[in-house]
């Protein structure tokens, strides 16, 4: 397997990190990683992408080896994410890409689409379509409780004795066995006198204390003029719905959505797969 170049790209926000695959002259695919996940979640599907593709998976913001907020800013914000993709873009001289995202970074890749459609020529998500969004429930708890986190992310960071053990800790998370989870872990290690800890910004782990409401989420999802691609988990992720998330692609003007058996991580768990609906998608 075709070992990634390591990119760094400077952007308004400070420098991002980001993991390229594939031959720099082929047709860019910008892709966008989970929540606490990283650029090496790609690692076993951009290989597969790369024959046609150039895959350039990024460290979002706060992040993996990106740059984190600075510490006057309390909290970060999906929707300020779209000026980072495409200042990541305009730093790469991107002026019409093809967008991929799973999970977080598919609600993001939605937006960007949304926010500029004359610059994504495609674009394919994996379990997310649009950010979690708010039918007013719970907005006032989610408020309070995302208050009350002030002091959270100022606790010591968790210290691991080594990397093994920080990899078990990612499975007792869900979803990921201990390969799988292996790359993603490692990318998010620095190491320490004591020895390990993760590199992502705590205050990712702060409750959102505003969600976008859903009618209005559809309303931008709508916006999306690029031909897309949804690949769901079989069984449906709890929070992913059936009938949430058909409702939201029945706003979205030219989308197939396709189902693959298995947990929320497909392009993890089920990279030939993934693989062969993008590129078919992707021509």
């Amino acid at each position: 397997m075709t070992e990634p170049v390591e990119l760094r790209i400077a952007t308004p926000f400070g420098e991002l990190a980001a993991l390229q695959w594939g031959d720099a002259d082929a047709p860019t695919l910008l892709a966008l990683h989970g929540w606490l996940d990283n650029a090496a979640s790609f690692a076993q599907l951009a290989p597969l992408l790369a024959a046609h593709h150039r895959v350039i998976a990024l460290d979002l913001p706060g992040h993996g080896h990106s740059a984190h907020l600075p510490m006057s800013i309390h909290r970060y914000n999906n929707f300020d994410q779209v000026d980072h993709v495409l200042d990541v873009a305009d730093a790469l001289q991107l002026e019409r890409f093809d967008l991929l995202g799973h999970s977080l970074g598919a609600g993001i890749a939605s937006l960007t689409a949304a926010a500029a459609p004359t610059r994504i020529g495609k674009l394919a998500l994996i379990e997310g379509l649009g950010p979690l969004a708010d039918d007013g429930s719970q907005t006032l708890a989610r408020w309070r409780d995302a208050h009350a986190q002030r002091e959270a992310s100022r606790r010591p960071p968790r210290v691991f004795a080594s990397i093994d053990a920080a990899v078990a800790a990612r499975v007792a998370a869900g979803g990921l066995d201990a390969q799988e989870a292996r790359p993603i872990v490692e990318r998010n290690l620095r190491e320490a006198e004591d020895g390990y800890r993760w590199r992502s910004d705590p205050r990712l782990r702060l409750t959102t204390p505003m969600r976008i409401e859903e009618m209005q989420l559809r309303r931008i999802i709508a916006g999306i003029a690029a031909p897309t691609l949804l690949l769901l988990a079989e069984p449906a992720t709890p929070y992913l719905p059936p009938a949430l998330m058909d409702a939201r692609a029945v706003c979205v003007a030219d989308i197939s959505v396709e189902h693959i058996a298995g947990p929320h991580h497909l392009h993890v768990r089920q990279p030939r797969e993934c693989a062969e609906l993008i590129l078919g998608f992707l021509g």
